[in-house]
């Protein structure tokens, strides 16, 4: 059976432009489209590749700037065959223009009660179909920041996924109590949990499947290791913005290049590694003993090589 792979994509408005003071035109520019290696680039590597991902979006920002960014990038998502789930950062429910980010609410939605959680998430999920989205069925936490009081107010509120558990951020903000080597899927409070890919890059040391986190290497290596593992599945995380540097005015060549070859090996190995659709619902073995990737040296050298050219080089402005 081949391995399902969510490929996910964080999508969102940065709160560091927000902070910036910059105008709402230009905080959804650099945020969903920097550089022209944003979301709509992505959904075309996607449709040449012809994979699927999944849209994890946040509505909360439209409690200060409005609905038209949310209600644009959603339809590109929907008309391109992709999906839309929920994902959520509070800190935008206290958040005030042009004060530089002084006003917030508490930005690790674990710091929430049971009851606030639900008000959060019931609010967001409602905002989204509000703007054409299908009921969303899966959700990822700001931050990765979830606790089982999240999968159970998730629950509570219908969702059949989460895809909040980070080993390599655990115990804090993630928070859920699993193994942080758990990286199978696995139902867990009334959901199931689909956790973050993790690979171990040193002895101990947990690092997550993230596309400006791995090198391409370590991306193929982890998915030839899923395969011959015959692990349930595979999750990665991707960013709507981190194609771009961090102010959205050039694109990372670093990064680009990473998802290019990450959307060539999935393609490639298309009868082994199946991109999914959480409103697929697929059949998914639940609770296998799959193990992350091992440390390799030279393959962690190569990656933190490559890592510091971009922090010196690709991340300066233009």
């Amino acid at each position: 059976m081949a391995t399902r792979v969510f490929l996910t994509i964080d999508t969102e408005l940065m709160w560091s432009h927000h902070v910036a003071g910059l105008d709402a035109d230009a905080i959804a520019q650099r945020s969903l489209e920097p550089a022209g290696v944003g979301i709509g680039w992505q959904l075309d590597q996607l449709r040449r590749q012809d994979l699927k991902a999944s849209f994890f979006v946040d509505p909360m920002p439209c409690l200060l700037y409005g609905t038209d960014w949310m209600k644009r990038v959603v339809a590109a998502i929907l008309e391109a065959g992709q999906e839309v789930q929920l994902h959520l950062h509070p800190n935008w429910a206290g958040a005030k223009a042009g004060d530089g980010g002084e006003g917030h609410a508490p930005y690790e939605l674990i710091d929430y009660s049971y009851d606030e959680q639900i008000e959060l998430i019931a609010g967001a999920s409602d905002m989204l179909t509000a703007a054409g989205v299908p009921e969303p069925v899966a959700f990822r936490s700001g931050s990765y920041s979830a606790s089982d009081d999240t999968l159970g107010a998730l629950a509570e509120l219908g969702f059949l996924y989460d895809s909040s558990h980070n080993g390599s951020e655990y115990p804090w903000p993630s928070a859920i109590s699993l193994d942080r080597m758990q990286i199978a899927p696995i139902a867990h409070r009334g959901i199931v949990e689909v956790p973050v890919t993790l690979i171990e890059d040193q002895r101990g040391h947990l690092r997550h499947f993230q596309i400006c986190a791995l090198s391409a290497a370590e991306m193929r290596d982890a998915l030839d290791h899923a395969v011959r593992a015959d692990h349930a599945a595979v999750t990665i995380v991707g960013h709507g913005f981190e194609l771009a540097n961090r102010g959205g005015t050039r694109p990372n060549a670093v990064h680009v290049r990473r998802f290019e070859a990450l959307c060539r090996i999935l393609a490639e190995r298309r009868g082994v590694l199946m991109t999914t659709h959480f409103a697929e619902r697929p059949d998914l073995p639940l609770g296998r003993d799959d193990k992350p990737l091992g440390p390799n040296t030279l393959r962690t050298t190569l990656r933190q090589a490559e890592q510091l050219w971009s922090n010196l080089v690709e991340e300066r402005a233009a």
